[in-house]
């Protein structure tokens, strides 16, 4: 079974939507028109193809990643699925400001089998951005977004990977002094994700680079100074 760790690539093309073959990469399906059930925590897509694809051999307590946000699955029917809002999911994300009609990434956990594209994005988002600047060059986009908690700059770094709102995207520059970095989107990308659907102040979800945070745990227990002393 797929293992809650998500990937933001796009799905390779199924030539039998009834019973595509094993998913080698989740599905970054078309972004999902969302509408909220009742007064319950929980969200489910409107009936749309792309959400059937997502809903495919899903089972209670699968991880689904909703704009980046690792989310479990506890109802599902064939075509929507609900999932349940833990208040530190709500503090940490921007999943508070989805109101009917809301656009989302929905992608399903990666399988470990096959080729790995981009870096692991567990669906664990570390904080929130705002977008500051949009620009067109050519057919693709720039991004600009100004991160809300400053601390998480230092595991951001030019050339490195990021997830926004669940796509795995490459850092171009980072703006110490603006708390701020970017990065651009080229057009197939655009059309895939919920990004670019985006205007200027509205918030994104992040999460950065879970290798950054490891090496930095490492440096700072004095494991590299002990194994230095033992060779």
């Amino acid at each position: 079974s797929p293992i809650p760790t998500h990937s933001a690539s796009p799905p390779p093309n199924s030539p039998n939507p009834t019973n595509p073959p094993p998913r080698r990469r989740p599905d970054r399906s078309s972004p999902e028109s969302w509408k909220k059930w009742g007064k319950s925590s929980g969200w489910a897509p409107r009936k749309t193809a792309p959400a059937k694809t997502v809903i495919q051999g899903v089972h209670l307590g699968d991880s689904i990643a909703v704009n980046g946000t690792c989310l479990t699955v506890t109802e599902f029917t064939d075509e929507c699925f609900t999932a349940g809002l833990a208040p530190e999911t709500l503090r940490k994300t921007s999943l508070m400001e989805l109101g009917p009609g809301s656009r989302v990434n929905l992608e399903r956990a990666v399988q470990p089998a096959g080729r790995m594209g981009g870096h692991f994005v567990q669906g664990h988002v570390d904080g929130t951005g705002e977008i500051v600047s949009r620009v067109k060059e050519g057919d693709s986009l720039w991004v600009k977004v100004r991160v809300e908690d400053e601390e998480l700059l230092r595991y951001i770094v030019p050339k490195g990977f990021i997830a926004v709102d669940g796509t795995s995207l490459t850092v171009v520059d980072v703006m110490e002094e603006e708390g701020c970095f970017n990065f651009m989107m080229v057009a197939y990308t655009q059309q895939e994700v919920v990004v670019p659907m985006k205007s200027v102040g509205e918030k994104v979800n992040l999460e950065v680079d879970i290798l950054g945070k490891y090496v930095e745990r490492l440096l700072g227990s004095g494991f590299v100074e002990s194994m230095v002393k033992s060779s």
